[in-house]
């Protein structure tokens, strides 16, 4: 397994966990780890982290298809990039409730206060 280690500091209001999470798993093939070494050197992952957090911030307690629907920001993408910024401690997952896009069951997010230290 490769780790990819991101260092873009998107929030210097808020001190942040230094995300340096693998985003491909070991079983993934090499097509996978060549693409996370890719995004992350040309700092799109972190600009895509940056954009989760701004989306969260801005629509708290939203679900992840609600955040794509307000913001224009594929789904998908906040799917990868909630946990990673959960891990910056820049977000919490909240309570789950249904969706008002799909009706599904889902998980909301919230912003962490940048005064205050998310639990590690």
């Amino acid at each position: 397994m490769t780790l990819i280690r991101q260092e873009v500091f998107w929030d210097r209001e808020q001190s942040l966990r230094l995300v340096e999470t693998p985003i491909a798993r070991s079983s993934d093939p090499e097509s996978s780890h060549r693409a996370a070494a890719d995004i992350t050197a040309s700092g799109r992952r972190g600009q895509q982290i940056a954009q989760t957090i701004a989306a969260v911030r801005a629509f708290p307690g939203s679900t992840s298809q609600e955040l794509s629907d307000k913001t224009g920001i594929c789904r998908f993408v906040l799917a990868r990039r909630l946990p990673e910024a959960v891990t910056a401690g820049a977000i919490v997952k909240g309570q789950q409730r249904a969706c008002s896009v799909t009706g599904k069951l889902a998980l909301t997010w919230w912003a962490v206060d940048p005064g205050m230290k998310a639990a590690a």
